[in-house]
């Protein structure tokens, strides 16, 4: 897993290469947590991940947990078809901001 970083304005955004499983996530959440800012906005980019196990899921509810307890604001963008479904399915979508775009995710946690 690779993990870049960038801050659009007051944005931070982080970019995710690579597929979330059982070896990528524990490691890829003790990259993320550090990265969120308190009281700040992250927009995830998942672009870059093709397949996302139930522990990347899992994964992603601690990132959510993480950001509302720093009282952080989170989305995502560059969503698969298939991660799309089945965090649909799962019910993780209602957790996240959801943008087609990096530059509408930005848009989206700047506004108040």
């Amino acid at each position: 897993m690779h993990i870049e970083l960038r801050d659009v304005g007051d944005v931070r955004v982080v970019a995710l290469t690579g597929d979330l499983d059982g070896k990528s996530a524990p490691a890829a959440q003790e990259q993320l947590l550090p990265l969120i800012p308190p009281s700040g906005s992250v927009l995830l980019d998942l672009s870059g991940v093709d397949y996302m196990s139930s522990a990347g899921l899992r994964m992603m509810l601690l990132v959510y947990r993480h950001a509302q307890s720093v009282s952080s604001r989170i989305a995502l963008v560059g969503l698969s078809e298939d991660i799309q479904d089945t965090m649909s399915a799962t019910g993780f979508l209602d957790f996240f901001v959801l943008s087609d775009s990096v530059d509408a995710g930005v848009q989206a946690l700047a506004a108040p």
